[in-house]
């Protein structure tokens, strides 16, 4: 049970930065689950169809989704504010209809046979991921992202490739993205497209939007307080409340047994 908590948050923790790490070039991307899922599934095969390590699988899965991400990103990020993010939630949806029509993967029947995932793989992971954003935090490409991200015109007359810093952005979150999602896939031993809808897309924005995207440990607080908080709370009403929040019959009863209800007088004595 407590290993199951540490992994989501993990989990989660790499998911909130992969979205982070786009959000740096002032870029939002909802399809981040669908980078997720298609990490998941080409390290499924790598292990399951192949015989590939696992450690290979995770380098592999998060390779393909970098390339997938530019493929998708190119054109993407010729839009901008909301068109960009029905262009992300539409490749989400796609990457979906073909995991369910794909019999060679499971189809809707999922894929079975994936394991091998530690905890010291996610938090190894967690340590590489966060050292990486804390020394690009402190270095150049900061402010050069910093530029990108508050005015794109003014980033361009200065001479920064906004289109590519943009690009490698969306690519890096898409490998990161792919990349938890492969260990997750081989942490639960069997996916399925429904594991991958939308509204995990948008949960991993709401880890970064929740803990604050100014900094590289404002995803980290929001994945880890969304990951645990609804389980304590369950956890505490169950221990301190087991008859719910507002349990108005209890509060009845005891009202009643301290004030109890009088008879109306009789005749006899209201003379």
């Amino acid at each position: 049970m407590i290993g199951d908590y540490l992994f989501f948050t993990g989990l989660n923790i790499l998911l909130a930065w992969s979205v982070y790490v786009i959000l740096l070039s002032g870029v939002m991307s909802f399809g981040n689950g669908a980078f997720m899922a298609v990490g998941a599934y080409i390290a499924g095969i790598c292990t399951v169809k192949f015989g590939v390590p696992l450690e290979a699988a995770l380098v592999i899965a998060a390779l393909s989704c970098v390339a997938i991400g530019v493929l998708v990103g190119f054109p993407a990020l010729r839009t901008r504010g909301l068109y960009l993010i029905m262009v992300t939630i539409g490749f989400a949806f796609c990457i979906r209809v073909a995991a369910e029509n794909i019999a060679y993967i499971g189809g809707v029947r999922g894929l079975r046979g994936l394991y091998g995932t530690t905890l010291w793989q996610v938090y190894g992971a967690i340590a590489v991921v966060g050292a990486g954003l804390w020394i690009i935090a402190r270095s150049p490409l900061q402010r050069i992202l910093d530029a990108t991200r508050e005015d794109e015109a003014v980033a361009a007359a200065i001479g920064i490739n906004t289109v590519y810093i943009q690009l490698a952005a969306f690519a890096a979150g898409a490998g990161l993205a792919g990349f938890a999602g492969a260990l997750y896939g081989h942490y639960m031993a069997f996916i399925a497209p429904d594991h991958f809808n939308i509204l995990v897309s948008i949960n991993i924005v709401l880890f970064v939007i929740f803990g604050g995207v100014n900094n590289m440990w404002g995803p980290v607080l929001g994945a880890t307080i969304m990951t645990l908080l609804p389980e304590f709370v369950l956890l505490l009403l169950l221990l301190v409340r087991p008859d719910g929040l507002l349990s108005f019959r209890s509060l009845t009863a005891r009202a009643a047994s301290r004030w109890p209800v009088r008879a109306p007088a009789t005749a006899d004595e209201r003379r």
